[in-house]
């Protein structure tokens, strides 16, 4: 891994973080399944950082495949904690796609898993993936928290106060948290900072509620910004001021 320029303006910041990536990150927008461009196109920013000495723990959506909401409706025959499963299972889909377009990069990684299949990945063991991040291999962490009824924001707050990271970057489609809907209201403000305590009195689509209030505890910032554009990986973990910090 290089070693930045004092000079250098994408100077990471934060050594250690946690990027939560939607499901949605892995396709084209408005369609499901997995697109091997998208996922490349984030393997290359993640190497990127990478290189520049960040330890780097990716926690996967898996909204591109399935969502386990879209069971519930009406008399549905799937169960809801069945259908939760399911949602799990498909974000390992994404971590393997993830595991393997990084590889291809030559970029050392380990998938983690918390439901436990270990012909295709590790279990989750936190000690183990610290030891993995020291050493310099990308982590990415797939299948929620094992449990149903929890979102994957959750399971990325929670994995980053397991793993001391400095920092949670939620990354999205749009470019942070607004007053309201901007694709309804295109006079919504976009806020620059934000408390955890504003956005769970506001109920602002940040994370869900538990997720924030394990950042909250911690003190463990957020970082709500559009991933979409290309280098805001870097300019996120070099602290540049895009997106919405959610901070205390």
């Amino acid at each position: 891994m290089d070693d930045p320029s004092p000079n250098d303006p994408l100077k990471p910041k934060y050594k250690r973080v946690v990027l939560k990536l939607s499901g949605e990150g892995f396709g084209h927008s408005g369609k499901s399944g997995i697109s091997i461009d998208e996922t490349l196109s984030i393997a290359e920013q993640a190497k990127r950082v990478h290189e520049r000495g960040v330890q780097l723990a990716i926690v996967v959506g898996a909204g591109n495949i399935l969502r386990g909401e879209q069971f519930s409706a009406g008399g549905a025959v799937i169960k809801k904690a069945t259908a939760h499963y399911m949602g799990m299972l498909a974000t390992i889909l994404n971590g393997l796609a993830l595991q393997d377009a990084l590889e291809s990069l030559d970029c050392q990684t380990r998938l983690l898993t918390a439901i436990r299949m270990e012909s295709v990945a590790e279990p989750f063991v936190r000690r183990r993936a610290i030891r993995h991040l020291e050493k310099g291999r990308v982590v990415i962490l797939a299948g929620g928290t094992g449990n149903p009824f929890v979102t994957t924001d959750t399971a990325a707050a929670l994995r980053a106060r397991e793993l001391e990271a400095d920092i949670v970057l939620k990354a999205t489609r749009v470019d942070g948290v607004y007053s309201e809907d901007p694709e309804i209201n295109p006079h919504a403000v976009r806020y620059e900072k934000l408390t955890h305590s504003q956005v769970l009195r506001d109920n602002l689509r940040v994370m869900d509620a538990a997720a924030i209030d394990l950042c909250k505890s911690a003190k463990l910032p957020i970082l709500v910004f559009n991933f979409k554009r290309e280098g805001n990986i870097e300019r996120a973990i070099a602290g540049h001021p895009i997106g919405t910090l959610v901070s205390d």
